[in-house]
């Protein structure tokens, strides 16, 4: 299930850094004893869309967009609860509308745009070297594969084994973008991805998202 937020316009400069706020307040209205903290997440939320970059930062004269997507239904119940009780966000903006998407039918569908950055990561224990890929590696795609198969074994869900994950690497704009996150620098991908799979395999990755760290808002897909 997913929600769609529409907040007013910020009051102040939004600091190019803000993904650490939409953590903050995902957890806010989720509650400070949600168990969600510390777990592998099997949630995914975008960045703030409809921003315009000035100076130093982002401004969203006419508010920005967002969305919150939860494998739990529950979650996202609890979440309009406490939007209702306290919408108020950071840099002024508070939420002014909020829509429910059930999650759709996915079967005739493979193509998925992002609501934020795929970050994928993969630790060798060995070296105690955790490296970080892009589409460019071969590995990736195998990674975002595996990734999704570990969160559906954690939701108690059968392996699928038609499920394929790839970047789409005739989309012509393309990038990486190197993002820091409490200090650490992240590379991370800007592309589309092609998911192929059981119905409710790619329904349960547009809820919960793609690769490493969608728990801090990468991944996100639409």
């Amino acid at each position: 299930m997913r929600i769609h937020l529409k907040t007013t316009p910020n009051d102040s400069l939004v600091t190019f850094d803000y993904q650490q706020k939409l953590v903050g307040i995902l957890h806010k209205w989720l509650g400070s004893n949600n168990e969600e903290h510390g777990t592998l997440s099997l949630y995914s939320f975008s960045w703030l869309h409809h921003g315009k970059k000035i100076e130093n930062g982002l401004t969203f004269s006419e508010g920005a967009t967002w969305f919150i997507s939860f494998y739990n239904e529950s979650r996202i119940k609890q979440i309009v609860k406490n939007i209702l009780d306290n919408p108020v966000m950071f840099f002024g903006m508070a939420v002014s509308d909020v829509i429910i998407e059930e999650t759709p039918d996915l079967s005739n569908r493979n193509f998925f745009y992002l609501g934020s950055p795929i970050f994928i990561k993969n630790s060798n224990s060995k070296f105690q070297v955790t490296k970080q890929y892009t589409f460019n590696d071969e590995e990736a795609n195998g990674l975002m594969v595996h990734t999704l198969h570990h969160k559906m074994e954690l939701a108690g869900l059968p392996y699928d084994k038609s499920l394929d994950i790839r970047f789409d690497l005739d989309y012509q704009n393309k990038k990486t973008k190197m993002l820091k996150y409490r200090g650490i620098y992240n590379r991370a991908n800007l592309c589309p991805v092609i998911i192929e799979g059981k119905p409710e395999t790619k329904a349960f990755a547009w809820n919960v998202g793609i690769g490493n760290s969608t728990g801090i808002g990468f991944g996100s897909i639409y």
